[in-house]
């Protein structure tokens, strides 16, 4: 756990509910994730945040959703305060720069914290993240997001073929089905409680 990042993938305000692209855990997620943020930053390991921005000319969306995010107007269009964090996760509000992020690089909003832009599924795809990872000396992948079947699940296959050591939280991924979690335990990946993994860090 002393090589040990937290990823949070998709977090972010349109997701929960209230948003019409909400989904009713993901407020249970989104604050498991913050106690998660919170142990990570108390030990001094890095926290990144993964996060979807839409350009609202659909012009950064997947073809097969474009036409839906168009017409629906999101989600996580770019200026907007659904594409904005979940406030959960943070300690004071951080204001996307959405121009940077775009361009492919990471913002640093502390020390060894950092939110990164992906434009697909996959938190590796064509984004710096396993550079950042480099860069911290990381070898272990602690998961948490929204939605399992989607980002989630595909970032985690991207870091298993990266050889890094997974652990995923249980509770702090939603749409995670049994299913799901007898695949990832068979990619190696280790299936934890927030409140297991909190005991663990602090425990270093």
């Amino acid at each position: 756990m002393k090589r040990s990042c937290l990823i949070t993938i998709d977090i972010q305000e349109d997701f929960l509910p209230g948003s019409p692209f909400g989904r009713e855990e993901n407020q249970s997620v989104s604050e498991i994730a913050g106690k998660l943020c919170n142990a990570f930053r108390e030990k001094g390991l890095p926290v990144i945040h993964i996060v979807r921005i839409y350009l609202p000319d659909g012009s950064n969306v997947e073809p097969f959703r474009r036409a839906s995010v168009i017409s629906r107007r999101g989600p996580v269009l770019a200026g907007t305060k659904g594409c904005q964090l979940a406030g959960a996760l943070l300690k004071e509000h951080v204001e996307l720069d959405i121009p940077l992020l775009l361009s492919g690089k990471p913002q640093w909003i502390g020390p060894s914290e950092c939110i990164i832009y992906k434009s697909r599924f996959g938190a590796f795809y064509k984004t710096c993240l396993e550079e950042v990872l480099d860069k911290l000396g990381v070898r272990t992948l602690v998961f948490t997001g929204s939605n399992f079947p989607n980002c989630p699940r595909t970032s985690i296959y991207e870091a298993c073929e990266r050889d890094f050591e997974i652990i995923v939280a249980e509770d702090g991924v939603s749409g995670l089905y049994e299913r799901g979690k007898k695949e990832l335990e068979a990619i190696g990946a280790i299936i934890l409680k927030a409140d297991e993994i909190i005991s663990s860090i602090m425990d270093t």
